[in-house]
């Protein structure tokens, strides 16, 4: 079986049908208000419409647990991406699948893995004060002990690095957004589609 493929940051019905004629399995949705990658709840509504049958999966940073449930029922989210602070006990109890991002500050990521009964963890490259999406390419060194098949990794995939990192890592799944844009939140079809063929093909 091939990697899942998740295309995150998504902003515009556009952009998501591209990913989705792409191949990408998952869509990213960025509730956090500080991010260049940001959207509105309505508008994530009407990116939803856009892709029936694709699951949608919203990322969140510390935000209230209401908060969350009001926005994954108001755009219809499959699942739930926790990029913060939050603890193992934030992360149980929902009805939606969920993945806990963890930042690869130190050699041991699997031990904080192992502490969260989410669906899956995405390990994504640490830049301080920077909760994701920075660009900065993963050490797959300090990717070790995680089960592949609960992993997904992010942090600084691009086409061009994504077939290596597959490789090494065998992950459930790989999470891409700035390594597919023009601009930060602007995403480029064309690598979109590029990154989704070299993935697929690992």
């Amino acid at each position: 079986m091939s990697v899942v493929v998740k295309i995150c940051g998504v902003r515009t019905a556009d952009d998501a049908r591209a990913a989705v004629d792409a191949g990408a399995d998952l869509l990213g949705l960025n509730f956090v208000r500080t991010s260049p990658r940001y959207v509105d709840p309505d508008v994530a509504r009407r990116v939803a419409a856009a892709v029936p049958g694709t699951p949608l999966v919203g990322v969140f940073v510390d935000a209230p647990r209401d908060v969350v449930r009001a926005i994954a029922a108001h755009v219809g989210l499959a699942g739930l991406q926790f990029h913060g602070d939050e603890d193992p006990t934030y992360c149980r109890g929902w009805t939606s699948w969920t993945i806990k991002a963890l930042r690869a500050d130190a050699a041991d990521v699997a031990r904080r893995a192992a502490a969260y009964e989410t669906t899956y963890v995405l390990v994504d490259s640490y830049v301080a004060g920077v909760a994701g999406g920075t660009g900065v390419p993963l050490d797959v060194a300090l990717v070790t002990g995680i089960p592949p098949a609960r992993l997904f990794v992010a942090g600084g995939l691009r086409p061009d690095t994504v077939e290596y990192v597959v490789r090494q890592l065998r992950p459930h799944g790989v999470d891409v957004a700035s390594g597919v844009e023009q601009s930060p939140g602007v995403k480029d079809h064309a690598k979109i589609q590029e990154f989704v063929r070299r993935a697929k093909a690992a």
